[in-house]
């Protein structure tokens, strides 16, 4: 029988982690050998404990994860990471790609999603739930990556597929109704996405709107 896969799990809220212990109790190929409530706490812990795997949560204090991604990757330390996160966001994923995840979980996954996806990453592969293209992450994995999808991360204009669909009907001229209308939304909700692409963004206008857009290929 080979050896249970050491998991560690990283996140600020003790429910999560004893949600997360609670479903792996019974698994019998893997153990939970121990828990970091930030960080800096996430890097010690990996340093002492040398888990196969760490759960790590995106957004924590201190040291986010993706910042303690960084941190891991840039010590050579080639612990398996599965990010943990509750926003289905393709900015998030994509930052977490580019700091050497291996795995990306939302954590309104079932149990089965998280155990596949714990135990591919453990065998050597990658796994990432939500609604992410699997061209986009072959293209960010690959060393020859285009031209276009690098820019776009160096720049950090990384906009959220609803985010993407905004900005494709502002620049075609519809105006808020219209664009609830086409999404299927409310009228507020298509205000609040237009309101925050414009301040991701950092334009005031749709003049300044097109050109970004236009300069750095978001559409």
């Amino acid at each position: 029988m080979s050896n249970p896969i050491r998991v560690a799990l990283a996140d600020d809220h003790v429910f999560v982690r004893d949600g997360i212990k609670s479903l792996l109790e019974n698994e019998a190929n893997i153990v939970v050998v121990g828990e970091a409530t930030d960080g800096v706490e996430a890097l010690k812990m990996v340093e002492i404990k040398q888990p196969d795997l760490l759960i790590l949560d995106i957004r924590m204090p201190n040291l986010t994860g993706i910042e303690v991604v960084e941190k891991l990757r840039g010590q050579n330390n080639q612990v398996k990471i599965v990010m943990l996160s509750m926003h289905e966001s393709e900015e998030y994923v994509l930052k977490s790609i580019k700091a050497g995840a291996d795995g990306y979980l939302l954590k309104g996954s079932s149990k089965e999603e998280f155990l596949k996806a714990l135990l591919t990453v453990s065998d050597g592969g990658k796994y990432f739930s939500g609604d992410i293209s699997s061209i986009l992450i072959g293209q960010l994995t690959n060393p020859t990556a285009s031209k276009v999808s690098k820019q776009v991360i160096d720049e950090e204009l990384l906009i959220t597929k609803r985010e993407k669909e905004i900005l494709t009907l502002l620049l075609s001229g519809k105006g808020n109704k219209e664009i609830a209308e086409a999404l299927d939304i409310s009228k507020r909700t298509a205000e609040v996405h237009r309101f925050n692409l414009m301040k991701k963004l950092k334009v005031k206008n749709l003049m300044e709107l097109s050109n970004k857009a236009t300069e750095h290929a978001l559409i």
